[in-house]
């Protein structure tokens, strides 16, 4: 009833078209996978009869201890057996088979999910804390994997079940039915009461997973700023904040179900009394023997169970919408724009290297809030060209629009080939740049690895060349393994302008036309950094090569330099940026 309640709620809110796409989408993972479907419920199936066969067989035995019948005596015995070395046998061998196709298919599921939360849009994506994205991606996929797959298979297995244990009962005495039966309004208030409350705390709990992982996933990111600022108690205290609101979300939930069980435990002592007592008076007349009391016994636990498993589908199948609009709110998010026969062509030209252009470009994250405003530049083969300018405003956001991670509101930003055809920058023209970033960009693994990520049939000659020309090779072939040595995640083990020169090394080595450093050589001192743009002039002269920087210690190797202030960029003429590397 409650179900119905929500459903009639949902029509007149005019979302029920909106559970259902929910339930398309999450059922359509289970097309796929038809055979294991089959397999399941048949498996579901047989165990079924299995066990319904069982509680004959004991019936039978108890009738020949109790003297009822003695003549299939070893019959009986050689069945026991029989099925309980075959229950045995059956059980260990389908786990093993279950969990190797459970696990398939929800790597599977999590594997076509993950490539389609990738492909989305990044403006749109980064609007979501990586935490959040994190639990979604986890909790959320396996809740759904889960339910695509089996919700089939239970509602016909516990369907089946439920039909023939109610068989069952009525082939030995028609009587013994109804008290069974007295059951089925219990497990109605169950879904009555449950439904009302399930919805809102399966929400609760998943929203508040997503702030504690997001949570977790900052701090531990961060943990040496927050070591470094002594911030130690504070984040501990936030921990406890985080565990004390799982905690009363939990409990709530716990109180609902201590009385809730409570009630439904009781009325159902009532209705087991009244059964047992039935059975009892049913067997004192003779009506029927010691094995089908205990056969009626069993089969009414049995069917309770039943009908409680085909209830509880309703609200788990809720359940399961919520994580599906989760995933879907994700990747139902606008994808980026690719054309891989362009992208294809842009490669196999690269050689003759390209030109960057922003042309009269406005661009804001918010409404009303520009970050740039009329702002137009220009790089090309063979150029450094370095972006100027306070912290904050829009070198970053610039060097986002070249990678095509966003695009302008108004105005163009193109890539031009040798031949003068432009291009739109977006994830179509993004293989042709090599990016250093601001910040940390090791993984953990080898030094070696960790530049094979961007060109995994490099030689180690050729790594060993990028890592010259970042000026890090030096400090590298004195580690224990050279281009080997192992490294932590962040780069753990090496200095912040050791990291910085490995990060240049790994763009170096993708050999793209167009070099991208977004202040990515704030942590080297300024002859160190001099001597990794020349020989990135020297080496690679056909570069587009673009430079973020705070410091205008290198501005004299810039054919030219753009400053980014107050949303305007505006180009700086020789005298300008002499004088500001000379301040500097």
């Amino acid at each position: 009833m409650e179900s119905l309640k929500i459903l009639i709620q949902k029509f007149k809110d005019g979302s029920i078209k909106e559970m259902w796409d929910e339930i398309k989408w999450m059922f359509s993972y289970g097309t796929k996978y038809k055979k294991e479907i089959v397999f399941y419920t048949l498996l579901g199936v047989f165990s079924t009869v299995m066990s319904l066969v069982s509680s004959v067989a004991s019936k039978e035995l108890i009738n020949i201890v109790t003297g009822i019948q003695t003549n299939r005596a070893a019959e009986m015995v050689v069945l026991m057996v029989s099925m309980s070395l075959f229950s045995l046998l059956f059980s260990q061998a389908m786990s093993r088979i279950t969990l190797k196709i459970n696990i398939r298919i929800q790597n599977e599921i999590q594997a076509d999910i993950f490539d389609k939360i990738i492909e989305v849009n990044w403006l749109d994506l980064s609007r979501y804390h990586g935490g959040d994205l994190l639990n979604r991606f986890t909790s959320d996929v396996g809740t759904v994997a889960g339910s695509a797959i089996g919700w089939v298979p239970d509602l016909i297995v516990n369907a089946f079940n439920f039909i023939a244990t109610l068989c069952l009962i009525l082939y030995y005495d028609p009587t013994m039915l109804f008290l069974t039966l007295a059951n089925v309004p219990l497990m109605f208030l169950s879904s009555r009461v449950m439904m009302k409350r399930l919805r809102k705390f399966d929400m609760k709990v998943k929203e508040m997973n997503s702030e504690m992982m997001a949570f977790e996933t900052e701090t531990f990111s961060n943990i040496d700023s927050i070591k470094s600022f002594s911030l130690v108690q504070l984040f501990s205290d936030r921990l406890k904040g985080f565990q004390k609101k799982y905690k009363d979300v939990n409990l709530e939930y716990n109180w609902f179900s201590i009385k809730y069980n409570t009630l439904i435990s009781l009325l159902g002592m009532v209705v087991s009394f009244t059964f047992y007592g039935w059975a009892v008076y049913r067997l004192w007349s003779g009506a029927i023997n010691y094995g089908e009391m205990t056969l009626f016994l069993q089969q009414s636990s049995r069917m309770s169970s039943a009908f409680s498993a085909l209830v509880s589908i309703i609200p788990s199948t809720i359940s399961a919408t919520i994580s599906a609009k989760r995933l879907m709110e994700i990747i139902f998010l606008p994808k980026e724009p690719l054309n891989i026969k362009t992208s294809e062509y842009l490669e196999s030209i690269q050689e003759e290297g390209f030109s960057l252009e922003l042309e009269d470009v406005y661009f804001s994250y918010i409404e009303n809030k520009n970050v740039l405003v009329s702002s137009s530049m220009k790089a090309s083969p063979g150029e450094i060209v370095a972006l100027v300018g306070p912290s904050g405003e829009g070198k970053t956001t610039m060097i986002r629009m070249f990678l095509g991670l966003i695009t302008p509101n108004q105005g163009n930003a193109y890539l031009i080939d040798h031949e003068g055809k432009r291009y739109h920058l977006d994830a179509s023209t993004r293989p042709l740049f090599a990016y250093v970033p601001q910040g940390n960009t090791i993984f953990s693994g080898t030094i070696a690895e960790n530049l094979r990520m961007v060109k995994e049939d490099a030689s180690d000659e050729e790594i060993i060349e990028a890592l010259r020309s970042a000026c890090a090779y030096e400090f590298v072939s004195k580690l224990e393994g050279g281009i080997n040595a192992k490294i932590g995640a962040r780069g753990q083990g090496l200095s912040e302008g050791q990291c910085q020169r490995i990060a240049i090394a790994r763009a170096l080595l993708r050999d793209a036309p167009i070099l991208l450093l977004d202040e990515a050589t704030s942590a080297l001192d300024v002859t160190t950094e001099r001597k990794v743009l020349n020989n990135i002039i020297v080496n690679h002269p056909n570069k587009t090569c673009i430079v973020t920087t705070h410091r205008p210690s290198v501005l004299n190797m810039c054919q030219r330099v753009y400053r980014v202030m107050d949303t305007k960029l505006t180009v700086l003429s020789e005298e300008e940026s002499a004088k500001m590397a000379m301040d500097f």
